[in-house]
């Protein structure tokens, strides 16, 4: 989207420069992106090209009722004043804007390095857990419910803050996406502003760091790019390596082997 992204590209240094102060903006922009996906009056005033923008602002800051920070303010008053083309658009460019937020936050704490690598884990652990999976991105469910399984599932991990709560906030509006969806948007967001890719490597045992090193060597070649390798141990593949980058998924273990081998097996009888 033109509009979100000429918007955030003009804001994106005075988000940067407010430091760890991005944690409220990222906070008051998530909760405008939930009351624009449950309430569509406010969103179809606010994306109404026959509406003058003045009166847009305006409803701005009778929603925010002059509590939020002046940031948010401004970053809702660059936003409605644009064409959209669809009127969905607008909490997709807001819902943007919170994740940055919350990128700002972790460059400010010298954390984005270790949210990326707990969102990349925490992907790669539901990737086995399917019935988790589902439960997490039922909207029929009460948010309440989703969070209290997040909470009890992920809660003793000591993830990052900015990790949990990226992860409550995926749970709690899922916005029409699957959770395992949102966290692989969230990982991409994150690897693109550092500048590099993630390349989650899934193997029995801890890779060395030569042998992490060498992966760096070849991916960095294969794709163009620098890459962050995100070393995963899961005992269950038995050995071989189980390579995903975005929602590319190589895996050349020995449990997908045997599993291959157990289907044409079981063809051919």
């Amino acid at each position: 989207m033109n509009a979100d992204r000429t918007s955030r590209d003009s804001l994106a240094p005075k988000l940067r420069d407010r430091g760890t102060d991005t944690w409220r903006i990222g906070e008051e922009l998530f909760v405008v992106t939930n009351l624009l996906d449950h309430d569509a009056q406010v969103e179809r005033s606010l994306t109404d090209p026959s509406r003058p923008a003045a009166d847009k602002v305006a409803l701005v800051k009778a929603i925010l009722a002059n509590q939020a920070d002046p940031l948010t303010v401004e970053i809702l008053d660059d936003l409605v004043p644009r064409n959209w083309s669809r009127v969905g658009d607008i909490a997709n460019a807001v819902e943007d804007f919170a994740v940055d937020a919350m990128m700002y936050y972790a460059d400010a704490t010298d954390s984005t390095l270790a949210v990326s690598v707990e969102l990349a884990q925490m992907h790669s652990a539901l990737l086995k857990m399917s019935v988790l999976r589902s439960k997490l991105s039922d909207d029929f469910a009460p948010v309440k419910a989703r969070l209290d399984l997040l909470h009890t599932v992920f809660g003793d991990s000591k993830l990052n803050k900015v990790t949990m709560r990226l992860a409550e906030h995926a749970v709690a509006n899922p916005r029409h996406r699957r959770f395992l969806e949102t966290l692989q948007w969230l990982i991409s967001k994150f690897t693109r502003h550092m500048g590099e890719s993630m390349v989650t490597v899934t193997t029995a045992t801890p890779l060395s760091m030569a042998q992490i090193k060498r992966l760096v060597e070849i991916y960095s070649a294969k794709l163009g790019r620098p890459v962050h390798i995100n070393s995963s141990v899961d005992p269950a593949v038995l050995g071989g390596m189980r390579v995903q980058i975005g929602a590319d998924v190589t895996d050349n273990t020995v449990a997908a082997q045997l599993s291959q081998l157990r289907r044409k097996v079981t063809t051919e009888m």
